[in-house]
């Protein structure tokens, strides 16, 4: 059964044995294990985890401390504790965490907010362009020396998926930067002076792109 503590649903084994006394555990992968007799009924279990939400929270924050030392991600700009737990159905994110099931889910789920990210600021810059200029196909791969492409025969342009590790101005900067050689095939002042003038803090942009 799933079990809600502080917005977030746990899953709840329910484990029978010859016992007296119930139970209560959390494992690694912060599933609650309830240990009990054969007569508890599971309204009886849930009204036990009602009365030991504090125990609970305590024994969640000592496994999730464990997990924090082995995972972290940066993920638009903000690094997160990733959380691996099967008591996970649906990618699930807090202030500084984001709990999945797996990794498989993990690169899926990421995969997805990068498409859709992309694809709507790529929208959003170019509607920004009073110039006239096709709009362009979007290809995403990552790239390891940079962070965008643009082919001017094909009307293409590639970004680099680790942008998605950045703040989304970032991400505008260099859509801005490639949708600018559309119309100037060079990085001549007039290219500079183009990209000025939609991104205006262009300069600290690229620098902390370079870092």
């Amino acid at each position: 059964m799933r079990y809600n503590i502080d917005g977030i649903d746990y899953n709840v084994i329910i484990e029978r044995k010859n016992n007296k006394n119930l139970y209560i555990r959390v494992k690694d992968d912060l599933t609650i294990y309830v240990t009990t007799n054969y007569f508890t009924t599971k309204g009886e279990v849930i009204k036990v985890l009602n009365n030991n939400l504090d125990c609970l929270r305590k024994m969640i924050s000592k496994r999730l401390k464990e997990q924090e030392k082995k995972e972290y991600i940066y993920y638009l700009g903000k690094k997160y504790d990733l959380v691996i737990s099967n008591a996970f159905n649906e990618v699930e994110i807090t202030e500084d965490k984001i709990f999945v099931r797996d990794l498989s889910q993990y690169e899926k789920w990421l995969k997805c907010e990068i498409k859709e990210i992309f694809g709507t600021h790529l929208e959003k810059m170019y509607n920004l362009f009073e110039e006239n200029i096709d709009f362009p196909k979007l290809k995403i791969r990552t790239m390891k020396t940079r962070w965008g492409v643009c082919n001017v025969k094909t009307k293409t342009l590639t970004l680099n998926s680790k942008l998605i590790e950045y703040k989304l101005e970032s991400l505008d900067y260099v859509i801005v930067h490639e949708l600018s050689h559309l119309i100037h095939c060079n990085h001549s002042k007039d290219f500079w002076k183009l990209v000025e003038k939609y991104m205006p803090d262009y300069k600290k942009i690229r620098a902390d792109l370079k870092e």
